[in-house]
């Protein structure tokens, strides 16, 4: 059963002004975020899709920022084909389990312009 959906779309330049603000990568993005992203080419189509991610999940659970959880509870990783998820930090997990939350679904798009971000969350 279908616990929430959430989507966002975020233009490009706008977080590429952002990350070069100082404090703001580490504020929003983990460790291996941070590395992985800095290892691409456009980083911050890399960072922006991320962020993207992120919001759609926050939205999804229905909280927004508002109720949101430190960027370390909150990860985007990768697997060996390139198939995002989220990872959760502890704080998160008992979150989405006292809400019976078993899965989350994330899908990523980004081109030079615009990130964009689907999760669905399931009971």
């Amino acid at each position: 059963m279908i616990y929430g959906t959430g989507i966002d779309i975020i233009e490009v330049e706008r977080v590429r002004k952002k990350i070069e603000k100082p404090g703001f990568i580490e504020k929003a993005f983990t460790p291996y975020e941070i590395e992985y992203c800095q290892s691409k080419f456009n980083k911050a189509e890399h960072f922006a899709v991320r962020f993207a991610a992120k919001e759609a999940f926050l939205k999804a659970l229905g909280t927004g920022w508002q109720g949101a959880f430190p960027s370390e509870e909150l990860e985007i990783v990768s697997d060996e084909l390139g198939k995002p998820s989220f990872q959760f930090g502890e704080g998160l997990k008992k979150y989405l389990e006292e809400r019976g939350i078993v899965n989350c679904h994330v899908s990523l798009s980004h081109v030079k312009e615009m990130a964009i971000a689907s999760v669905i969350l399931e009971k």
